[in-house]
């Protein structure tokens, strides 16, 4: 993941850049207490943007809602919830040596842990996509095709991978991801060459080859398909996006 600036409470980078926060406390206090009494609560607030390239991972969050709210009396055994909020808390108005790290990876568990909380409560991620990863066997299909693109995969090599005969698993695999597994492993990988073509020097052949195919043309032909343009195109209208936003 990478972040980016966001709220002006604080920042963070995929590349460890962290620009502390001012954090004031803010008090509140209960109907009835009085001057002087303790505050009913100091809450530092800390704020941020996340920004997910991985293919993956924004194919995840578009089936995330708007909003994804954590209440801690709703968490089993929180305590790991407040620590982790006191610790980037803490690091943000004393900087030391290293935390620029440490809050960054501490950012990356709970927006982890919030999303892990979505997943495992809401009904509308125990169908398609999002179901198909907790089926055990599917889950883990998806995970080996994601994991090794370039594999020569078959509908037999993953279904022995995972334990299954050939029909059960082309059956069961297309009604829980929503397409033949052929189908998404090919997606896939396109979904990855588009992500690839767009590092500075990218060689076609070499793309091609981290795809899974054995000759640029295959690959091209395969890639104007799915994008419905060449990787050559494609890779000059992203060249082309980039550069008017840095305008």
């Amino acid at each position: 993941m990478r972040r980016q600036s966001g709220a002006p409470a604080g920042s963070t980078s995929g590349r460890g850049r962290w620009r502390a926060p001012r954090l004031p406390d803010v008090r509140c206090q209960r109907s009835g207490e009085t001057d002087g009494a303790p505050p009913w609560h100091l809450r530092p607030m800390v704020c941020a943007a996340v920004r997910f390239e991985h293919p993956a991972a924004r194919h995840l969050v578009s089936l995330l809602p708007p909003q994804i709210v954590i209440d801690a009396a709703d968490v089993p055994d929180a305590d790991w919830l407040h620590g982790t909020l006191r610790l980037m808390a803490a690091e943000a108005r004393q900087p030391r040596p290293g935390g620029e790290t440490v809050i960054t990876r501490l950012a990356d568990i709970l927006v982890i842990q919030a999303i892990r909380g979505w997943i495992a409560q809401a009904p509308q991620a125990q169908t398609g996509w999002l179901g198909a990863l907790q089926d055990r066997q599917i889950g883990r299909a998806i995970t080996l095709i994601q994991r090794e693109p370039a594999r020569d995969w078959t509908l037999e090599s993953l279904a022995a991978a995972v334990a299954m005969s050939r029909s059960a698993f082309a059956a069961r695999f297309t009604e829980r991801v929503g397409m033949p597994a052929m189908q998404y492993l090919t997606q896939w990988r396109m979904q990855l060459a588009q992500s690839w073509l767009q590092a500075p020097g990218a060689l076609l052949a070499d793309v091609a080859e981290r795809a899974g195919y054995r000759s640029e043309a295959a690959f091209s032909r395969a890639f104007k398909r799915h994008a419905g343009i060449a990787p050559g195109a494609a890779r000059g209208a992203q060249a082309r996006a980039a550069g008017a936003e840095i305008r």
